[in-house]
């Protein structure tokens, strides 16, 4: 079988660096907000480029954490993309505020500029971009309509640790930026966890509030928090996969590179780079009209393969009567017809070459 991502290729090459690691936090016992966790917020704010970051227990967690910091709520719309997992839109409604979704551009999968400003209305007070599959959105673009209009920029970095625009990282340009640290990440540890970035010193002291029961001091709680703290034995993964990420990330590009090459003359399409942000492929995702019968041929080799995401968020069920009559034709287009193949930092040209050979005996039939 191979996998979407080989995570236990991936661990056995750090694989003692972690054990030693575990058993120095089981000798000292410091296993909530402990040592490794506070050099890992280090390391992670040094590497990001951002002057706070703030651990906490998963992804959706951070974007929550993040809107509720910016003071963003009941009445607030926050615009942001149907082509998304589910927790970017129930970040939004967990404060109380209303995601108003938007279309995506065909080639990036990322809202656009233009987009956006067509949908800003005197209630709308923040804009979401989700950096889809590792592909930066266009933030020079996006920040300057917030900063004209006055709106929070608040990032959905969950896919994209390492990807940079102009040099400058994800997750960095806005006022927040909630990242995902899911076992099959870039930056993956071996549970969940999640990091909230912000340059703000008023937005990282409320963060850090409301991760732990809205307390300062121990026992003394100024507002109404939340259990949601990076626990010590993931931060302890997450230091050894952060020497690595660059590394890690090269393979990922190296990987979809090849593929894009080798299937340049089937009729499919392949990734887009824009040539200003680098994608980090979290996921390599294309686009077929035979979809179906690819990946069944993919299911016969045992090869795995899987469709992020089948169903937009304004045609959840749960969104659906709020989101009546709305049409999003890229959105609806993209989700019919994609599909993504295996990738992960241990991916070898041959598998890939192996991969590409059952989908080239499929469309070149």
């Amino acid at each position: 079988m191979i996998p979407m991502v080989n995570l236990k290729a991936q661990y056995a090459d750090i694989q003692d660096e972690i054990v030693r690691g575990f058993a120095e936090t089981l000798d000292h016992c410091a296993f909530i907000l402990g040592p490794n966790v506070q050099a890992f917020e280090q390391e992670a704010a040094e590497y990001l480029g951002v002057k706070h970051a703030i651990g906490c227990a998963s992804g959706t967690d951070a974007l929550h954490l993040a809107l509720l910091a910016e003071g963003i709520g009941p009445g607030d719309e926050v615009i942001t993309s149907a082509f998304t997992f589910i927790a970017t839109a129930e970040a939004i409604k967990y404060v109380g505020a209303t995601p108003v979704f938007v279309d995506i551009d065909p080639g990036t999968f990322n809202i656009t500029p233009e987009n956006i400003k067509n949908a800003i209305t005197d209630k709308t007070k923040a804009v979401m971009p989700v950096h889809l599959f590792g592909q930066p959105a266009d933030l020079p673009a996006i920040k300057a309509i917030c900063d004209k209009h006055g709106l929070k920029l608040i990032e959905d970095c969950a896919q994209s640790f390492g990807a940079t625009i102009s040099n400058q990282q994800t997750g960095s340009f806005g006022e927040a930026a909630g990242f995902s640290f899911f076992p099959s990440k870039n930056l993956g540890c071996f549970g969940d966890g999640g990091l909230v970035t912000t340059n703000s010193d008023e937005t990282a002291a409320k963060i850090k509030q409301y991760r732990n029961h809205g307390s300062d001091v121990r026992y003394y709680h100024d507002v109404i928090g939340y259990n949601s703290r990076l626990d010590e034995l993931q931060a302890v993964v997450l230091r050894a996969k952060l020497k690595r990420i660059d590394q890690y990330n090269a393979a990922r590009r190296h990987a979809a590179h090849l593929y894009s090459k080798l299937m340049a003359d089937l009729p499919l399409t392949t990734p887009y780079e824009d040539g200003v942000g680098v994608h980090v492929y979290h996921q390599y995702t294309l686009l077929c009209d035979r979809r179906d019968e690819v990946m069944k041929a993919l299911q016969d080799q045992q090869i795995a393969s899987a469709v992020y995401y089948p169903v937009p968020l304004h045609k959840q069920n749960v969104f659906m009567a709020e989101c009546a009559g709305l049409s999003l034709p890229v959105t609806e287009s993209v989700a019919a017809r994609c599909f993504s193949l295996p990738i992960c930092s241990s991916l070898s040209d041959d598998t890939v070459k192996q991969i590409v050979g059952v989908i080239r005996s499929v469309l070149a039939a």
